[in-house]
């Protein structure tokens, strides 16, 4: 990610690899946002914007190899209601199925996007609302699409439920009551399993197959310190991690041993926002905080004693607070950071 790597290469390689890196200003300060996974769309990301009013707007961007720059292409620009919380792509990098992008904010949203003969254009195929006899449902914090049965999406909500939807049928296949507070995150662990975080401080797994227990994996040392982000390691799933709420560190966890944090990551200097675990190694992952950086991690050494707390193995600094990263699963040597009104993808 070039701007503290190997000291040692020589200046022409290291200017090469400082050049990996792309810029996107948006007419708006991003929040949302996610890259896309089929191996036909590469380069290709969504983007949603932060504007407190009802109208916001989403945007699917892609890099032009050819010039360096990364273009909006307005026919697949589209509004949306409330800032989106998430977006993700359908987990289909061998292009079997529709293209699909998912959004989440009042309710779960599967935009369908079409490149054919009369243009492209994206079409709103599914509004997933799971309160129909409410005139107002809880504001949905996040989602997951499940990447080994795409046709399940976990969403997590203030309501203090977390719902399974099987998109295809456009049913709910379960919800459960997670915790006793607002649910802030949800990420699956394989097919029936999945986790989630709260502002009650825990952690809890989840198994459909018993639907009436969860698992406390985790619960933050000071009472009501709400937990906002997880992350599972998808190449190793005995480990996740997960950030406090305004805290600079960043909690891992082996689920084999609940309540102890394996190791806690301190480098940054403010709130960390986000968090992504290499899609294709399962001892890497990556930070990024209010410190405007973003930090990679080498985590094969930590369960030996460091003295002084583990380093990250490579920093980059961006131009503001971080406040989105997402490291691309088809393409896994690139991850992307969103900071004020600013996409940037970078080389690792």
């Amino acid at each position: 990610m070039g701007a503290s790597s190997d000291p040692n290469q020589d200046g022409s390689d290291e200017q090469q690899r400082r050049s990996e890196i792309y810029t996107y200003e948006a007419p708006w300060h991003i929040y949302a946002m996610n890259w896309s996974v089929r191996k036909d769309k590469k380069y290709r990301l969504a983007i949603g914007s932060l504007i407190e009013q009802y109208p916001n707007r989403v945007e699917i961007v892609q890099l032009d190899d050819s010039n360096g720059e990364i273009r909006s292409d307005p026919t697949l620009s589209f509004d949306h209601p409330y800032p989106p919380t998430k977006l993700i792509f359908i987990p289909d990098k061998e292009c079997q199925r529709p293209d699909l992008l998912a959004s989440s904010s009042d309710y779960l949203r599967l935009w369908q996007i079409s490149d054919s003969d009369n243009g492209r254009r994206v079409e709103l195929k599914s509004l997933l609302n799971n309160n129909r006899n409410s005139e107002f449902s809880g504001p949905l914090t996040s989602f997951d699409w499940n990447e080994a049965e795409p046709r399940r999406i976990g969403t997590s909500s203030i309501d203090t439920t977390c719902t399974i939807w099987d998109i295809e049928k456009e049913v709910v296949d379960t919800q459960l009551i997670a915790h006793d507070k607002e649910v802030y995150d949800i990420a699956w662990g394989g097919v029936g399993v999945f986790a989630s975080v709260s502002a009650d401080g825990s952690v809890r797994v989840f198994d459909l197959r018993d639907k009436e227990h969860s698992t406390i994996i985790y619960e933050s040392s000071e009472p009501d310190t709400p937990l906002v982000r997880l992350g599972w390691n998808k190449q190793d799933p005995r480990y996740m991690a997960t950030i406090i709420m305004d805290s600079s560190k960043v909690v891992v966890l082996d689920i084999r041993f609940p309540t102890l944090p394996v190791v806690e990551l301190q480098r940054h200097q403010a709130s960390v926002n986000a968090i992504a675990w290499a899609p294709h190694s399962s001892c890497h992952i990556c930070t990024a905080g209010d410190d405007s950086q973003a930090l990679i991690w080498d985590l094969s050494t930590m369960g030996q004693p460091a003295e002084g707390g583990l380093d990250p193995i490579l920093a980059y600094t961006a131009g503001a607070e971080i406040e989105q990263l997402q490291w691309s699963s088809s393409q896994p040597d690139w991850v992307a950071i969103a900071f004020s009104n600013k996409l940037q993808i970078l080389r690792d």
